[in-house]
């Protein structure tokens, strides 16, 4: 009798370790979307180096966060790696929000 990896160590499919990846990728996707926008309507006002270096890092903050969160669950079950997941956008939106107050500050200076 054959067995696969997951049956073995008790994991969960890999269909729906996908499905958990790809729909929390969307979420972090959507942070850096938003991050890119927000990072050209801030250049169309004028940018020091700082602004564009702290800008530039909320761009690539959540892929290396998601990066980060899928390195932790990779070996977990579905709901494991969910829960990692959510943990690290619950962090990129305390960043964003961060972010936000030091752009309204650098705007209004």
């Amino acid at each position: 009798m054959s067995t696969t990896q997951s049956e073995r160590t008790g994991g969960s499919p890999g269909w729906v370790v996908g499905l958990v990846l790809g729909l929390a990728g969307l979420f972090y996707a959507y942070a850096v979307w938003n991050a890119v926008a927000h990072l050209i309507a801030m250049a169309q006002g004028g940018l020091s180096g700082g602004g564009w270096a702290v800008l530039s890092f909320g761009v690539v903050f959540p892929a290396i966060v998601f990066a980060f969160a899928s390195v932790i669950g990779r070996r977990r079950r579905a709901g494991e790696l969910a829960l990692a997941l959510l943990a690290g956008l619950g962090i990129v939106a305390v960043f964003w929000m961060s972010l936000i107050a030091y752009s309204l500050t650098l705007a209004t200076s």
